[in-house]
């Protein structure tokens, strides 16, 4: 019974010293490349402003830094919610980066960090309309060797990966928020059908008046459909 105490306790210690040391190195290049990103937004915000004298200043762009692990970008009637999780995952059995030669190569690639771009209506912030709806549009996959690879929304066309042979950089989160913010102003906000909002309550009515809390967003009434999802594994290689 002694010497298996003593296994466990040994199995434990090289578990820390492996696998948590592993995700710490994780969190460590997901952190900083958060932080760089939070740069780059400040750095387009104010670009874009400079471009915008004499414009409609309702459209200009605001950067918020919200927290160590969120950041904002409202440009026009869109807001973009950056957010980076403070947990390591690793991929699901089923997900195609199991199937690149990286991987394969060494499981522990396989360990990453992740940061999430939603794309919300800035007005569901100033009217604090809790119910509305945002969407994920791309997820920032990083690995203890910096390493990189986007999965997001097909229109977005994120296909600047190569997941084993190029690291994160600053070029390269500049290029992923710029094309975040293209896809979310080309992603417009559409009618719902009449079926779906024919029907009202005096509940729903007043709580409109008083909040402004009718549940909006982008593709309300609209299906979401899974395969509006792309991993791009044709660079998944």
């Amino acid at each position: 019974m002694a010497d298996e105490s003593v296994d466990q306790k040994s199995s434990i210690v090289n578990t820390l010293k492996d696998k948590s040391v592993l995700k710490q190195g994780v969190f460590d290049n997901t952190s900083n490349a958060f932080l760089t990103i939070k740069e780059v937004l400040k750095g387009i915000s104010k670009d874009i402003n400079a471009n915008l004298t004499g414009v409609d200043p309702r459209i200009r762009t605001e950067y918020t830094d919200r927290s160590n692990f969120d950041a904002q970008l409202k440009v026009a009637g869109d807001m973009l919610l950056f957010s980076m999780h403070s947990n390591i995952f690793q991929f699901d059995r089923e997900h195609p980066a199991w199937k690149t030669a990286y991987i394969q190569k060494d499981k522990n690639n396989a360990y990453s960090g992740i940061i999430s771009i939603y794309n919300f209506l800035a007005d569901s912030f100033k009217y604090s309309r809790l119910d509305d709806l945002g969407y994920l549009i791309a997820r920032i996959f990083i690995n203890h060797e910096k390493q990189y690879f986007v999965e997001g929304k097909r229109q977005m066309g994120l296909l600047f990966t190569n997941f084993g042979s190029e690291e994160i950089s600053k070029e390269a989160l500049q290029k992923i928020v710029l094309t975040a913010i293209q896809y979310s102003l080309e992603f417009d906000l559409l009618v719902p059908p009449y079926d779906t909002v024919k029907i009202a309550s005096v509940g729903q009515m007043e709580s409109k008046i008083q909040n402004s809390r009718l549940v909006t967003g982008k593709r309300l009434g609209f299906q979401f459909n899974s395969d509006d999802v792309l991993v791009n594994n044709s660079e998944l290689k």
